[in-house]
């Protein structure tokens, strides 16, 4: 089906529902790529439905029988003809993401949130570290949106946080961020290509959702991703380039009790291997993708990496 036919048969969708059941079919005709806002055609068209219209994301079903004024059609029907023809990914029509119940603003500057930290950072996270309570400094770096950040100061509600990105972009959309859940006073951002630029203290956590693509695998992303900023994706020919700059950075950088955590995708193999004399710990995570690890201050303070 050529892309301008897309969305020929809308004309004849009257109801909320007409347009999830129809929207939903179209994704699979279109070859729109998920993953970035939902995992599912139809959570996401909902999701956009929702939104485009102005009505709660936690409507009941009795919703799908609204039937859309002609303003209103026009409206769906300008949203999807972006979101399916034109592959701009979900996030970036509506100028938000959501990690659980926090919303965040987002746009072309910064990548997508979504991360397995949504569930590391409540129910794992204190478990590695002496006393929770007595966390005062922690960071988050390569920031983007600054959503990772926020969360750690949500957690940990005494603690200094300093999110960190070399994007000046990203770093415009992280402070929208911080203000909007009104944090200025305990988490500053600083524009640095890992610690660089970041005054000398010491971390109690070391927080990173790093670039973690091999270029060539960037070279090869979907149409929606290749949306996302390059910068926020790219990890260099194997992925673990700003992984060992942080790696080796963070020794001087943590608390003699303190941790790093790293979010790494499909590396975790190339992770062992690389980084064989640290023995990575794996954190469990739902889907069992165990894709974040994490090392303690003591063995990175001997890794001769």
């Amino acid at each position: 089906m050529k892309p301008r036919d897309l969305l020929a048969g809308a004309a004849r969708w009257v109801t909320l529902g007409d347009w999830l059941r129809g929207a939903e079919k179209l994704y699979a005709k279109a070859g729109a790529t998920l993953g970035q806002v939902a995992a599912s055609a139809h959570d996401e068209a909902l999701y956009l439905l929702l939104r485009t219209l102005d009505l709660p994301l936690d409507s009941n079903e009795s919703v799908l029988k609204k039937k859309l004024t002609p303003a209103e059609h026009g409206a769906v029907t300008a949203v999807f003809r972006r979101r399916l023809v034109e592959h701009v990914p979900a996030a970036y029509l509506t100028r938000e993401a959501w990690l659980g119940e926090h919303r965040f603003y987002v746009d072309e500057r910064v990548i997508i949130p979504r991360s397995y930290f949504l569930e590391i950072i409540p129910e794992q996270l204190d478990g590695w570290l002496p006393d929770p309570k007595k966390v005062t400094r922690v960071v988050d770096v390569c920031t983007g949106s600054g959503c990772l950040a926020i969360l750690l100061a949500k957690h940990f509600p005494k603690a200094a946080v300093d999110a960190v990105d070399l994007s000046p972009a990203a770093l415009e959309v992280a402070a929208i961020n911080v203000k909007a859940h009104r944090l200025e006073k305990r988490v500053t951002l600083h524009r640095s290509d890992v610690f660089d630029a970041v005054p000398a203290v010491k971390y109690d956590v070391i927080l990173s959702n790093p670039p973690y693509e091999p270029s060539a695998h960037c070279d090869a992303l979907p149409a929606e991703f290749k949306q996302e900023p390059r910068m926020a994706l790219d990890g260099g020919g194997d992925g673990l380039d700003i992984i060992r700059t942080l790696l080796r950075e963070a020794r001087t950088r943590l608390q003699p009790h303190g941790i790093v955590l790293i979010e790494v995708g499909g590396l975790r193999a190339a992770m062992d291997r690389e980084f064989a004399a640290l023995d990575l710990s794996w954190l469990p995570t739902g889907d069992g993708s165990d894709c974040v690890c994490v090392v303690g201050a003591a063995r990175l303070k001997t890794w001769r990496g």
